[in-house]
């Protein structure tokens, strides 16, 4: 890229975190230091607000780079990521939403250990929840390193570890600082941008092919070096049975993951009802799916306009089709337009990681010091020392995430975040849905529930060809692959749910029969709730 690019992306990026360092600054001056304030932001936003800051939580790098990059490459199997992640927010708002406002306080184990013995259920809970985070957070660092790799020509291998080193640091500070109320107003500002940038592609790349969605396709497909096949199924799932019930276990993954994932929980508490939680997804749904629709014209547009090979050629994985289109629809990499467009989006794509990752430390640090450190050290802590572990958590959280995102550098982002969606789908989302629904769940339920889906996600991730044994494995080196499919979904859900009832009718202790209706009706009415 030419010098005019580099800088004007890296001015209007350094113009957004400047902005967002302000609403951090400002929001710690009038911080009162409670849990309550740290963690949900008083409970004081509105449905409207709730509902842009759950559309800026969700829509990710993942979202921006990962599925445009795919349907380029892989065009109608690509399309199947935008699918599973709008339908997702159907099982979020019919099952979860308003139920998990009314029975929980800060976290997902608030609402477990309602009717359980609290030490165990918080510590498997605590632990999931950041085994979840943790991977999510690695997908936006990948992004942020394949961004800024377009950005300075893909020659600085430095620059890019920097970079995601800069990512890392600027959420510790946004969560350190503006909790969860700096972290929301990021979000909803990093939401608004994304609409507005992702709308003005998309009408670009319509009023290049005159409206016509048609000859979009075909352009895309004729570019692709594909044919046909590229807007049939198949081109990346259809090879063989393997590759279909690779298909299967990443569509359960993540239609069933989003209801599990620990940043998106935490927001439904921020409001102060639960009326107000459902009319937050009621938002939320309506931003996203537009949102997603706009990712298939953008996917397809970047078939088209750039080629599947200039993309491939870019970056393998297919993470910076956007950009690449945004740089031709302004008229070329010389063009003053071309300059310009590529540099909002490239600022844009930067904005939408560090509202994320802001969003998911501060989930994960909730769990390490609500869940896991009031469990194992401290029994009774004060809230201020609470907030003040919370802190340190998001430090060490970055650290991880910095560690770990320059691992996974050549990865596709989606796909990375298919591997977290796996994960909440295998342990979180049974253990919830159990303690809403299954009157005589009991605690040993519950604690078999999650490790019985996070430790066989987790073992099938590590012997299948997402980390050995494939040339675009984490080690290409070595091959200790046994486990055929990349997404574990398959077999790891269903032993979430397997686990939870073996633990229950193997338990001696019996159901807290008072609890549970105690539960029940906070959850369907909302009395008692915090």
């Amino acid at each position: 890229m030419t010098g005019d690019h580099q800088t004007l992306a890296l001015v209007l990026f350094g113009v957004f975190v400047a902005v967002t360092l302000a609403i951090t600054t400002w929001v710690s001056r009038h911080r009162h230091g409670s849990a309550e304030e740290f963690y949900v932001g008083g409970r004081l936003f509105s449905p409207m607000e709730n509902g842009f800051a759950v559309a800026g939580d969700y829509m990710s790098a993942a979202s921006f780079l990962g599925i445009s990059g795919l349907i380029a490459l892989f065009g109608y199997d690509g399309l199947l990521y935008s699918v599973g992640f709008l339908v997702a927010w159907l099982v979020v708002l019919f099952l979860v939403a308003e139920l998990v406002r009314n029975c929980g306080r800060f976290t997902l184990a608030d609402v477990v250990a309602a009717r359980m013995r609290e030490r165990p259920v918080r510590i498997a809970a605590g632990t999931s929840s950041v085994t979840v985070s943790v991977l999510y957070l690695v997908a936006q660092m990948v992004g942020a390193g394949s961004l800024v790799a377009l950005l300075l020509g893909g020659t600085s291998g430095a620059a890019q570890t920097w970079t995601v080193v800069g990512v890392g640091a600027l959420m510790v500070i946004y969560v350190s600082w503006g909790g969860m109320r700096a972290t929301t107003w990021i979000q909803i500002v990093k939401a608004v941008l994304l609409m507005c940038g992702a709308m003005a592609l998309t009408v670009l790349v319509l009023v290049r092919f005159h409206g016509d969605f048609d000859q979009l396709l075909r352009t895309a497909a004729d570019r692709s070096g594909h044919g046909e096949r590229f807007l049939a199924p198949g081109l990346k799932y259809g090879g063989d049975w393997t590759a279909r019930l690779d298909f299967i276990s990443l569509g359960l993954a993540l239609v069933l993951g989003t209801a599990g994932l620990p940043h998106i929980l935490s927001r439904f508490y921020t409001v102060p009802t639960a009326r107000a939680a459902r009319r937050s997804v009621v938002w939320s749904i309506g931003l996203i799916g537009s949102f997603y629709l706009m990712t298939i014209v953008l996917g397809f547009g970047a078939a088209a306009i750039v080629g599947s090979e200039a993309v491939r050629g870019s970056n393998a994985a297919g993470n910076t089709a956007v950009p690449l289109l945004a740089l031709d629809l302004g008229g070329g990499a010389d063009s003053t337009g071309g300059t310009v467009l590529f540099a909002i989006v490239a600022a844009v794509a930067f904005a939408t990681i560090l509202a994320v990752v802001a969003g998911i430390t501060l989930a994960s640090s909730a769990s390490v010091a609500h869940d896991l450190y009031a469990s194992l050290r401290r029994r009774g802590a004060k809230p201020r020392s609470e907030v003040a572990v919370a802190r340190v958590a998001a430090a060490g959280i970055g650290v991880v995430a910095i560690g770990l995102g320059l691992l996974a550098r050549d990865l596709n982002v989606a796909f990375l975040v298919g591997l977290a969606f796996a994960v909440a789908a295998s342990a979180n989302l049974p253990v919830l849905l159990y303690s809403l629904f299954w009157r005589n769940f009991t605690t040993r339920g519950a604690v078999w529930s999650v490790y019985g889906g996070l430790l066989p996600v987790l073992v099938l991730v590590l012997f299948s060809p997402v980390v050995s044994g494939a040339p675009n494995s984490l080690f290409p080196g070595v091959d200790f692959q046994y486990f055929p499919l990349e997404n574990p979904g398959l077999v790891s859900i269903p032993l979430g749910f397997l686990a939870g009832w073996l633990g229950t009718v193997t338990s001696r202790e019996p159901a807290d029969e008072a609890k549970h209706a105690e539960t029940e009706v906070r959850s369907l009415t909302g009395a008692g709730a915090a």
